[in-house]
């Protein structure tokens, strides 16, 4: 399994949030997330979950030139997937020309469903999407509006278009630290062919060996945001634990 550790970006600053509230509850953990980015290498991290909120909140790039230095110091080292505000073609092309991995697509691939379809047409083998549930139904636009549609309906719909893997998040359990929701994002797996990256709720160690459970029906990845930035759990303890999980898998 690959551990992702995130990193936020609002107004320059490395922040987190609260069910992906952006007008209270924001934590600023790091003022720089160049150096933020910079401790997540050093531990050992292999890939670096950035979210653009004043880009996801715009539409606009507003902080791709702290992800382009990100990508410039520590892309050599590790893989980047960005979100937040991915809505047209040009805004992904200028992404990955910022040396990015992946884009994560949220409500434009919901949405646009036509613009999910020429992305993955033109980036293909560098395209998340990251759909934010309820209750099992996909929320849209800040996690206001309801989709109408289940998780594992879309998800089967875009893992046709040619996408890369699904980022599953339970709202209702993001930073909140309340435990991964780890039976819908494992059933989401089984019901697809693509990865499946668990997020929202991830607290601590036995979060992590529950995510373990169902890595071979798919859950693959995880990312870890609050529990990393408040201690709740070590991010090189984690990588042990994930990396000895494999080492047993392997007699």
């Amino acid at each position: 399994m690959l551990l992702i550790p995130a990193i936020d970006i609002k107004d320059g600053k490395c922040v987190r949030l609260r069910q992906g509230d952006l007008t209270s509850n924001i934590s600023v953990f790091n003022e720089d997330p160049v150096e933020q980015a910079r401790q997540w290498v050093e531990m050992g991290a292999e890939r670096i979950h950035i979210v653009d909120l004043d880009g996801a909140r715009t539409g606009k790039p507003v902080n791709l030139p702290i992800i382009r230095k990100i990508s410039e110091e520590f892309g050599d080292d590790v893989e980047i997937e960005v979100g937040g505000g991915m809505r047209t073609l040009e805004r992904v092309e200028k992404t990955l020309d910022a040396g990015v991995d992946f884009v994560v697509i949220g409500t434009a691939a919901v949405k646009a469903p036509g613009f999910l379809h020429d992305v993955c047409s033109q980036y293909g083998g560098s395209v998340i999407v990251g759909l934010d549930a309820k209750d099992g139904i996909v929320m849209t636009d800040g996690w206001t509006k309801s989709s109408g549609r289940t998780a594992i309906d879309l998800a089967k719909k875009f893992q046709d278009y040619g996408v890369d893997a699904i980022l599953y998040t339970d709202i209702s359990r993001d930073g909140m630290l309340t435990g991964c929701n780890v039976e819908a994002t494992a059933d989401l797996a089984r019901a697809i062919d693509i990865p499946v990256i668990a997020s929202g709720g991830i607290r601590d160690l036995d979060d992590i060996r529950k995510l373990l459970d169902v890595e071979y029906d798919g859950v693959t990845m995880a990312v870890l945001g609050r529990s990393l930035y408040e201690h709740t759990l070590d991010f090189k303890e984690a990588l042990e634990l994930v990396k000895n999980h494999k080492q047993n898998w392997s007699f």
